[in-house]
């Protein structure tokens, strides 16, 4: 019932038929003002079949994720434009691996830059040394940077991805025991055990906790534990019963993680992640079927076929050999006529056939394509031009799409360094240290020193450069204007760092020398290659 305000009261008393129009107005003012009249009406006609309800994330996803997995790995093994969606993406945020570069506080060590310098390349050749090994991986197929494009495109295939800790023999060739195992993200899943007769979203612990697709919860909703199934679900033919392990989210003692979770968390209370083509499925399967008719059009049309007609009954062939044998049609089937390059036919009496023109190739067919990949590149973030691998617009077009698409690229990278790379190379970097094969005073005993030594930036593949003289003049101009240093210009241009850039440079130059050469390298002032040079000399004397 409406509330009526006092001055309705004395008006309807008076002259009831005011009052009611006052209170109508009243209540039509509040729909003209509201979403009631745009979005959340139910009045119009073009709202009306639209039929939308806000339920929880669990209830949003979950129900929906083995569909979505399903149709999202579908479109990128047999779609073109998904494929192209997911392999630009991962060769652009991942590439070959993402490398360590160790930036410990020296401040907060006590450390000089040198001293800081020192250590770090110790711990790059050290960790090298686990990273660009199989044995790094549980399953002895992958080295670690192999490793991150696997976990990463698991993310953006599957909505989530997962690798848990474990511990291997040490071996004279390989003196550390971690060993990263990477699950698919249908392993994760609620155990028939909890309460559910198959693959549910829902269940409960023995302990009373909440199982979410696999993903346990306490009583205050925080994370616990997963649970891990040593099949898939519809894996038949592994001759053993389908069982799970659990795995605790975080270790009692340590406090460090036991298992990473990849994923992309859209809302709040989100347990697991949504496919990367999620938004486009029908979009992109509608464009494969399209392109799928279109191709089947244009080959139809392309084909020259005879149809021989005859007046009177016959069971031979009357063109006998002069058709080639594979070009024939099978005799047990006299309703059967192909098409082929070249193919002859031979009609029964009586029929004709009517051939209809396909009007291949279809002059719509790139503008209605192109149009819809730009309607998906907008949703994945990637511009057309890169999802297409096709630049023909201008030089300040192209680098604007570039540089936006590296925005996405950039946001990903971060995300992949701190969720997957960072927790990894703690790990490892506990393990040296304990094994006495990197020195880190006060490492196990304060957090902060800890995070101290711990430090560490993920560098990856650089930009492309549509001009690279241009790219050149402006990294030129940003040192200049101190908006940015060598060191970051070397990455972000190449891929390359600074620092081995300038050493090689200084051997080279002071090869060139002593042999009789010039060279125009640009040597800062602080390293005199001609002292080095008779330095050389004098020592070969």
């Amino acid at each position: 019932m409406k509330k009526i305000n006092i001055v309705d009261h004395v008006v309807s008393f008076f002259n009831p038929e005011a009052g009611m129009r006052r209170t109508a107005a009243r209540e039509v003012t509040k729909v003209l003002n509201g979403y009631e009249q745009g979005g959340a009406s139910h009045q119009k006609k073009s709202m009306r079949g639209w039929i939308a309800s806000a339920l929880s994330p669990k209830d949003d996803i979950d129900p929906s994720l083995d569909t979505l997995r399903g149709r999202s790995r579908d479109l990128y093994m047999n779609g073109p434009i998904g494929t192209a969606a997911i392999r630009t993406t991962r060769t652009n945020v991942i590439g070959l691996g993402l490398r360590l570069k160790s930036r410990i506080d020296a401040e907060t060590l006590g450390l000089t830059p040198e001293q800081a310098d020192e250590w770090s390349g110790i711990t790059e050749k050290e960790f090298g040394l686990w990273a660009e090994s199989k044995h790094s991986d549980a399953l002895r197929m992958n080295d670690f940077y192999d490793q991150q494009g696997v976990a990463f495109q698991g993310m953006l295939l599957n909505g989530d991805s997962f690798a848990a800790f474990r511990q291997g023999k040490r071996t004279p060739w390989m003196p550390y025991s971690l060993r990263l195992h990477l699950f698919v993200a249908d392993r994760i899943c609620t155990p028939f055990s909890s309460g559910t007769l198959g693959d549910a979203v829902e269940g409960t612990y023995k302990n009373g906790n909440r199982i979410i697709s696999g993903v346990e919860v306490d009583e205050t909703g925080a994370l616990v534990a997963y649970h891990v199934a040593n099949s898939y679900a519809r894996e038949y033919n592994t001759g053993k019963l389908r069982e799970w392990v659990r795995i605790e989210a975080y270790g009692e003692q340590t406090g460090r993680p036991n298992i990473l979770h990849l994923m992309d968390t859209e809302r709040a209370e989100q347990r697991r992640g949504v496919p990367m083509l999620a938004p486009v499925i029908e979009t992109l399967k509608q464009i494969t079927r399209y392109t799928e008719a279109e191709l089947q059009a244009a080959v139809v049309a392309g084909l020259f076929t005879v149809f021989v007609k005859t007046k009177g009954a016959t069971n031979e062939n009357p063109l006998g050999s002069m058709i080639p044998l594979e070009q024939q049609v099978a005799s047990t089937d006299p309703t059967s006529y192909e098409m082929g390059a070249g193919a002859i036919n031979v009609l029964e009496p009586g029929e004709e056939i009517e051939i209809a023109n396909p009007g291949r190739p279809n002059a719509n067919f790139d503008p209605f394509v192109s149009a819809l990949c730009r309607y998906i590149g907008a949703a994945l973030e990637i511009p057309v031009e890169l999802l297409l691998k096709s630049f023909q617009s201008s030089y300040s077009a192209s680098r604007a799409a570039l540089l936006e698409a590296w925005k996405m690229f950039r946001m990903r990278r971060q995300w992949t360094a701190k969720e997957f790379c960072q927790p990894i190379y703690e790990e490892w970097l506990a393990e040296a240290i304990a094994l006495g094969r990197i020195k880190a005073p006060g490492f196990f005993s304060d957090p902060i020193i800890r995070k101290a030594w711990s430090q560490a930036e993920w560098n990856g593949p650089a930009p492309g450069q549509l001009d690279p003289v241009k790219e050149v003049e402006a990294s030129e101009r940003k040192i200049a204007l101190g908006l940015s240093t060598r060191e970051r210009e070397a990455i972000e241009t190449n891929g390359s760092d600074y620092w081995t850039n300038l050493q090689h440079l200084e051997i080279e130059e002071r090869a060139m020398r002593k042999a009789g050469l010039s060279s125009n390298a640009n040597i800062p002032k602080t390293l005199d290659p001609e002292k080095e040079v008779k330095k050389e000399d004098e020592e070969d004397q």
